[in-house]
């Protein structure tokens, strides 16, 4: 299947770009997201003559992301979970939990964009983590998790 890019795609394309992708990906991901539209001939005019608004939209959010990126640079979020006394969490925090945390501290940021390569944090401490708010725009932030003891 032969789609347009309609935003940069990490390791597939940017903006524009006409690639081939399995059915699948493009009629179930893609496509729906509006990340991509179908190649077809009149799509392509289409796309050409809305280029720049397109581009234009994109840059903007892209400066967006770049503005929200500098405000949560070395932002430390505190999260107080149940612990044993040896510094292990009963649970774990999760990309939900700290995305919620960065909402109540004033950044909308969806549980996706919280990546955590080492899977949930259970222990207490100081963990650093990356929130990736755009497909270029990568912040890292601190996440100290505290101990409530029972």
């Amino acid at each position: 299947m032969q789609v347009i890019l309609l935003e940069k795609v990490v390791n597939l394309g940017n903006l524009g770009d006409v690639v081939k992708v399995r059915d699948g990906y493009g009629r179930n991901f893609l496509i729906p997201q509006r990340k991509a539209r179908t190649a077809t001939a009149a799509a392509l005019r289409e796309f050409e003559a809305r280029r720049a608004e397109i581009e234009a939209a994109a840059a903007a959010k892209l400066a967006e992301a770049q503005t929200q990126a500098q405000k949560m640079e070395g932002l430390t979020v505190q999260l107080v979970q149940k612990a044993g006394v040896d510094g292990r969490l009963f649970g774990s925090v999760t990309n939900h939990d700290i995305a919620e945390a960065l909402g109540k501290a004033g950044f909308i940021v969806s549980k996706a964009a919280v990546r955590l390569p080492q899977g949930p944090l259970k222990t207490v401490g100081d963990h650093s983590v990356e929130v990736a708010l755009m497909s270029d725009v990568t912040v890292a932030i601190t996440v100290s998790v505290l101990g409530e003891h029972i």
